[in-house]
């Protein structure tokens, strides 16, 4: 007797829409995925501010493609200096000399539709706790008869947020 599925139908996301992506952007040239994905981690969180991969081309021959990089236009000269040290990463990535020069476009992000693709993971900004009395009140009342000092403060933190950004009922 064969082993039964446990998963009932369902599929992992990631499997799901990995065809798709590889479709994606093997149509744009990009083979590895993974620099478009990762490109902060490749190129460094510097050089990943101020450049985007958009295309890789390839040569007639198929020997040493092109990778082809969006910036603003006040940042190409800085990139223009980091070309041969971002390329050896990039060819790290694909663990060969797959990038035989990289070409830099100058314009404005949202000026093209694949530039509004934002692959930047920014970290948020912590909110401010407010300073509502009456959530600063609620919240010392829902964390009373916790005994651990840090957990308290943790769960009072959390609820004068929850409290102080409901909306009000009168």
């Amino acid at each position: 007797m064969g082993r039964r599925s446990t998963t009932r139908g369902f599929a992992r996301t990631g499997s799901l829409l990995e065809g798709r992506i590889r479709k994606a952007s093997e149509s744009r040239g990009f083979a590895q995925a993974r620099l478009l994905t990762h490109w902060a981690e490749i190129a460094g969180p510097r050089l990943a501010a101020l450049s985007r991969p958009v295309e890789i081309s390839y040569g007639r021959g198929g020997l040493g493609a092109c990778l082809t990089l969006l910036t603003t236009g006040a940042n190409a000269p800085l990139l223009e200096m980091e070309k041969e040290r971002l390329r050896e990463r990039v060819n790290a990535v694909y663990g060969y000399n797959a990038i035989a020069r990289i070409r830099i476009t100058q314009t404005a992000a949202t000026g093209f539709a694949d530039g509004q693709a934002d692959f930047a993971h920014r970290p948020r900004a912590p909110a401010a706790p407010p300073d509502d009395p009456a959530a600063r009140a609620a919240a010392a009342e829902t964390a009373e008869g916790i005994s651990d000092g840090s957990l308290r403060a943790a769960l009072e933190r959390l609820a004068r947020n929850h409290y102080a950004t409901r909306p009000r009922r009168s």
